[in-house]
C-alpha cells in the first residue's frame, strides 16, 4: 500500500469507526465534537458567531448619547448692559453731597444694627418698632452692663463672650402697639440707668431672631 492510500484509509477509519465523532482542539484549548469538521470550518464558524454578536450589540451602542463637546455662543444670552454710554441717569450733585457722619476709629465701639447712626429720637424709634410689628415679629427687650463682645473664656474661632444679654421681663407676645414697647423701654432705663438696652424682633414661626438694634446707651457712649 502506498503512502497516499495509507493516509486515506486512516482518515476514513477516523470518521466512521465505533460511530464516534472526532475530537478537535479549539483555539481556546477545549475539545469540540463534530462529524467531519475540520479546523478551517471550526474557525469560520467561530468568526460567524463573533460577527453575529457584534451585530446584536451595535443597536444598543448606537442608542448611547455621546459626550457634550460643543459650547453655545454668547450671542444667545441676553445683554444686560446698555449699548451707549449715556450717563444722564446718574446723579449730578455727587460732588456737593457730604457724608452725614463719619464714625471715629478711636474711642467709640460699634454695636448692633443701626449703631452707626445717631441715637434714634422718639419718632424714629416708634417707626422702627412699627416696622418690626408689621413684619409679624415679637418685640423683646434685652439689657447688659457690658455692651461689647469679647473673648475671655475661650479662643476658638467663632466664640465670643457677651453675645447674649439678659431679657427684660418676657417677650411681648400679642403686642400690636409700638407705644407699649417704648413704655417698657422707659421702665428698663429707670431700673438700669447704666446698662445698654436693645430691642430684638423674634419670628416665632421660624424660631429665629430677625432684627436687633440699640435703643439706649449709658452716658459716655
Amino acid at each position: 500500500m502506498s503512502l497516499l492510500e495509507n493516509r486515506r484509509t486512516r482518515s476514513a477509519t477516523l470518521s466512521t469507526s465505533n460511530g464516534s465523532h472526532p475530537r478537535i482542539k479549539s483555539i481556546h484549548g477545549g475539545e469540540v465534537l463534530g462529524q467531519g469538521v475540520t479546523a478551517r470550518g471550526m474557525a469560520s464558524s467561530m468568526m460567524m458567531n463573533s460577527a453575529a454578536t457584534v451585530s446584536r450589540a451595535s443597536p444598543a451602542q448606537s442608542s448611547m448619547v455621546g459626550p457634550f463637546t460643543d459650547l453655545k455662543s454668547t450671542s444667545a444670552f441676553p445683554v444686560t448692559r446698555k449699548a451707549n454710554a449715556d450717563l444722564s441717569h446718574l446723579p449730578s450733585n455727587g460732588g456737593r453731597v457730604q457724608c452725614m457722619k463719619v464714625w471715629p476709629i478711636e474711642g467709640t465701639k460699634k454695636f448692633e444694627t443701626l449703631s452707626y447712626l445717631p441715637t434714634l429720637v422718639d419718632e424714629a424709634l416708634l417707626k422702627q418698632v412699627e416696622y418690626l410689628l408689621r413684619s409679624k415679629w415679637i418685640p423683646c427687650l434685652e439689657f447688659s452692663h457690658e455692651g461689647f463682645v469679647r473673648r475671655e473664656n475661650h479662643r476658638s474661632p467663632g466664640y465670643y463672650d457677651g453675645r447674649y444679654w439678659t431679657m427684660w421681663k418676657l417677650p411681648m407676645f400679642g403686642c400690636t402697639d409700638a407705644v407699649q414697647v417704648v413704655k417698657e423701654l422707659e421702665e428698663c432705663k429707670k431700673e438700669y440707668p447704666k446698662a445698654f438696652i436693645r430691642i430684638i424682633g423674634f419670628d416665632n414661626n421660624r424660631q429665629v431672631q430677625c432684627i436687633s438694634f440699640i435703643v439706649f446707651k449709658p452716658p459716655g457712649y
